[in-house]
């Protein structure tokens, strides 16, 4: 069995110590929203009782509505829910919507999933829907492009967007172009989905983005959440979608708890594909980002708005088709523009946002140059202290923000 990268020891597997303890340190931290603890919020702290969770004077995850990290109150009603069961609560209710649906992968069946995504599914709809295959992914994809083709609606995951290489002509050339090349007669409604960009430890081969890569080619969609509930409901409305759409998922987020509104909760609930998100409200500086980052920008954000400074924060969620209209909007309100993004600089998803402001009307409306902060232009180094400075930090966003606005 190929082991995915999650699974080895200085990883921790899904959601184990090693990670755990990675990103959260030691002591008795109170875990924030996005899953790591935060050391600084203490019980009580607040005056607000033994049930109350409130930072430190030097905690950065202040309990503003638009901080997303800390939870309001440890007796918070709101139910929170991990990536992982939101990913596995969307693929459960598609399987049981639409017969045509069906999942594979290597190990998506009798394991459960290398990152515990499809935990339950093998045993409610067997052999036939819950499918497990070989250690190729040029013959899994063929398959499930051919299924698509035939009517079917497949999910074809991978273990990690890495090996989705080795399936790169299924992709682009066979799943993006079809409709285009049969007139429209035929269509290809498959989604590719699987963990993607860095992880923790995991090297060169493991760790690269892949957003910029499949959102340069016409006839894919391409989507990349960050909460539960963005997973949640871009998975379900890619598996309704007549198009192959590419959902780029993030290994360290499977394990980390997002609130779940009671719409989110609703089998009927999607998340429209090319519709972006602002997470929270500002009014100085744009920050654009997706998946993880989305919760550095928000640090970030926290940090500056201690400093008198107010970053609005847009989750993209979709990179193809880019909501380039919620980005105009911003940027005319705040006049400054910073992108953030876990990809090699060159030709990536910040520099095709910069570009369609620079060509738009926005431009106009900008009072100092775009800053892109992005991953390093280097193949992702295996030492911790190097992969770190690879890596998009909060520090990083700071900085940039203080740059353009020139303080």
């Amino acid at each position: 069995r190929r082991e995915a990268p999650g699974e080895r020891g200085r990883e921790g597997g899904s959601g184990g110590p090693g990670l755990w303890g990675r990103l959260g340190g030691e002591g008795e931290g109170i875990p924030s929203r996005h899953g790591v603890r935060c050391p600084r919020a203490v019980r009580g702290a607040g005056g607000g009782g033994e049930g109350e969770i409130s930072p430190s004077p030097q905690c950065a995850h202040t309990h503003t509505p638009g901080c997303g990290y800390c939870p309001r109150s440890a007796r918070a009603r709101v139910p929170q829910v991990t990536v992982r069961d939101a990913l596995n609560q969307a693929l459960d209710e598609e399987l049981e919507r639409d017969e045509r649906v069906f999942l594979l992968g290597e190990e998506v069946a009798q394991y459960d999933g290398a990152y515990k995504i499809s935990r339950g599914l093998w045993k409610k709809y067997g052999d036939k829907r819950i499918i497990d295959t070989p250690i190729s992914e040029m013959g899994f994809t063929g398959i499930a492009v051919g299924a698509a083709m035939a009517g079917l609606r497949p999910v074809c995951e991978f273990m990690t967007f890495n090996f989705s290489m080795q399936a790169i002509d299924q992709v682009i050339n066979s799943a993006a172009k079809t409709c285009y090349m049969s007139a429209g007669s035929i269509s290809v409604p498959i989604v590719f989905r699987g963990p993607n960009g860095a992880s923790a430890g995991v090297a060169a081969q493991h760790s690269q983005c892949f957003a910029a890569w499949y959102a340069h080619c016409p006839g894919l969609k391409v989507v990349s959440p960050w909460s539960s509930e963005d997973a949640k409901g871009l998975l379900k409305a890619s598996i309704r979608d007549d198009n192959p759409v590419v959902m780029l998922e993030n290994e360290l987020l499977y394990g980390v708890p997002f609130e779940m509104s009671e719409e989110a909760q609703s089998k009927d609930f999607v998340v429209p594909i090319g519709k972006a998100k602002i997470e929270r409200q500002g009014t100085q500086v744009t920050l654009v980002s997706h998946s993880r980052p989305v919760g550095h920008c928000l640090e970030a954000a926290a940090v500056l708005a201690k400093e008198g400074v107010e970053c609005e924060v847009i989750n993209l969620r979709t990179i193809r088709p880019m909501d380039i209209e919620a980005i105009e909007a911003s940027v005319v309100k705040t006049n400054h523009l910073v992108t953030v993004e876990g990809g090699w600089p060159q030709f990536g998803v910040g520099a095709e946002v910069c570009a369609r402001i620079m060509e738009g009307p926005a431009f106009n409306y900008l009072d100092a140059p775009a800053v892109r902060v992005t991953g390093a232009d280097v193949p992702m180094p295996y030492a911790k202290i190097l992969e770190d400075n690879c890596i998009p930090q909060v520090k990083d966003i700071i900085f940039a923000v203080k740059k353009t606005l020139n303080i």
